[in-house]
């Protein structure tokens, strides 16, 4: 069992550096001291976006019978989580900001740096019982991910795991998620 667990480790390290080769990484922005993690360098190339799929895909092998839909966050979680939904043979539900959907939905704020936002779901996406896996391209602080959760919970569906192709390590999104598997591609330690 060691053994193995050493060689997951291994594998999700080598993940992890070939991502991160794709991922465009902008000192200073938006403001001095940030470093600014760019995927349009991942998804514009098709390598690139072939390697984070795959890498996504191959940290959820574990739960992958566990999960009956997908959900993205818009808009980045649509990007990465449709392929991933396609690959595992799983329907995929939007997550879209408000106002964006045209039936009955359900909706959650959640609170920003400057302000709030909300995002909303169509009552009928989620079936109670269903097992979720909640897909974002990041992981900052937690604030967006943890709505999904809300959103997919009140309508009677768990959520299974998080999905992250990039975690921002030093905002603590993860510790926001305790009780909830979390797992992400490329960790940065920094903001």
């Amino acid at each position: 069992m060691q053994e193995q667990l050493r060689l997951t480790r291994e594998k999700e390290n080598e993940w992890a550096e070939k991502v991160d080769s794709y991922v465009r990484s902008i000192p200073d922005f938006p403001e001095p001291g940030i470093i600014f993690r760019d995927i349009t360098t991942v998804t514009q190339s098709a390598d690139g976006l072939k390697t984070a799929i795959d890498a996504m895909e191959a940290h959820v092998d574990w739960l992958k019978d566990e999960i009956d839909v997908i959900a993205g966050l818009e808009s980045r979680g649509f990007i990465f989580g449709m392929p991933v939904a396609k690959d595992l043979h799983k329907g995929f539900v939007p997550i879209r900001k408000k106002g964006k959907l045209p039936c009955e939905t359900v909706s959650q704020s959640y609170d920003l740096e400057y302000g709030s936002a909300e995002i909303e779901m169509h009552m009928d996406s989620i079936k109670p019982g269903q097992k979720v896996l909640l897909v974002d391209d990041l992981i900052a602080t937690g604030g967006t991910i943890e709505a999904g959760i809300k959103l997919i919970e009140k309508l009677g569906g768990e959520v299974v795991g998080c999905l992250f192709l990039i975690e921002l390590a030093g905002l603590k999104g993860r510790e926001r998620l305790k009780g909830y598997p979390v797992e992400s591609v490329v960790i940065y330690e920094g903001k």
